[in-house]
């Protein structure tokens, strides 16, 4: 059976089509999918769903471009969190609140997202998405009063595709590349707690919290491209550095967002005097901006100090790395061995204490030794994950 798709992955590769088994697996509800959107929520559904096989708790994924800008597991979102967001502090359902967590791992780069929760979407998670700027939702089911109020978004536009959870693929994949056709056995690999036991540092210590949060990790770069280094925290993907071809700048990346995700709950963030009547995605840049000020040319600041009340201080870097210390159990996972010890380095600047790395590197008598010199609690998996 085929579904006709909008286009390729671009507008000009057309026609283009899914072909589906004959029983299907996969139900649009709402919507006309593109080529990139199937690839997106097939991505975060898998991420999703392993996140609560792995843990027992509700998963979401927020994806972009073949990998996730977030991922999260349900969890308590205070009222820090909530007001970075720019979301009212109220009870949300677990798959909302695991959307919410996913989402806010990267706020611009969720912008647009294909969204993928591992529950039945209930009408919390709905209004949720109703607000936001996203471009699908794929879950198990839909309760009637969600699926109205999605069918309502980007004016009846919205995709909403319906999986069935219990469906499994062949065992093995097949991919065709310029004429030629490429096999092999699909990544069943089980993440669990099991997974970090051999730890290599001198510090051993780690509670079963943090044992999850790198689960998340180390499952979110299941999905991502390669290269790919994860920085979580309680069970909450902080900062991505997913695609880049040197293992430093994937840690760069993952790291400086991290830095940016707890630095917008900083209470100079918080306090920004946003003009009156901006959109939320304008508040977003704004904080954006405002955390890189040091960056910013003087055409930049100035059109940033144009949509704010009046001139804000920006946070000394010697107070950012006090903040940022504040924060107990930030962990790091790679999908392949660290070869040198500037990623320890650099990871210790954002205070990171875990890290999860395959192991296996000529050099890793280095490594674990920079670990030991800040105290982390380093694991070796013996399990690589690329992904292209």
């Amino acid at each position: 059976m085929d579904l006709p798709l909008k286009y390729g992955l671009n507008p000009h590769q057309h026609p283009a089509r899914l072909t589906l088994p004959s029983t299907s697996p996969l139900r649009v509800l709402n919507g006309t999918p593109g080529y990139v959107n199937i690839i997106d929520a097939l991505g975060a559904w898998q991420l999703a769903r392993e996140l609560k096989q792995a843990t027992g708790a509700a998963g979401a994924a927020s994806f972009k471009h073949a990998s996730p800008a977030g991922a999260a597991i349900a969890g308590t979102l205070s009222e820090n969190y909530l007001a970075s967001q720019f979301l009212a502090g109220k009870e949300y359902s677990p798959g909302a609140a695991a959307y919410i967590r996913a989402r806010g791992g990267d706020r611009m780069c969720s912008f647009g997202d294909a969204a993928a929760v591992s529950e039945v979407v209930d009408k919390s998670l709905a209004n949720v998405l109703r607000r936001e700027v996203s471009d699908l939702i794929i879950a198990p089911g839909y309760e009637p009063d969600a699926l109205e109020i999605l069918c309502a978004k980007k004016g009846g536009g919205y995709l909403i595709l319906e999986i069935d959870p219990d469906f499994e693929p062949p065992e093995v994949e097949q991919r065709s590349l310029f004429g030629l056709q490429l096999e092999q056995p699909r990544n069943t690999a089980a993440i669990t707690r099991q997974t970090f036991s051999n730890i290599v540092t001198d510090n051993r210590d780690i509670t079963d919290s943090t044992l999850d949060t790198l689960v998340v990790a180390t499952i979110a770069l299941k999905y991502t491209q390669s290269n790919s280094v994860c920085v979580a925290y309680e069970g909450q993907v902080i900062g991505m550095g997913a695609g880049q071809q040197s293992r430093i700048h994937c840690t760069r990346l993952a790291c400086g967002k991290a830095d940016k995700w707890f630095l917008q709950q900083h209470p100079r963030t918080l306090d920004l005097p946003f003009r009156e009547g901006l959109k939320r995605t304008e508040k977003t840049n704004l904080v954006d901006q405002y955390l890189l000020w040091e960056q910013l040319s003087n055409t930049e600041e100035a059109r940033m100090l144009d949509d704010l009340e009046e001139r804000p201080d920006p946070i000394p870097p010697e107070e950012r790395q006090r903040y940022l210390s504040r924060f107990d159990g930030v962990c790091l996972s790679s999908d392949a061995y660290i070869p040198f010890r500037d990623n320890i380095d650099r990871a210790s600047r954002s205070n990171v204490k875990y890290v999860a790395q395959t192991g296996g590197s000529a050099a890793d008598k280095g490594v674990t030794e920079a670990a030991d010199d800040y105290g982390m609690v380093m694991a070796h998996t013996g399990l690589r994950l690329f992904l292209h």
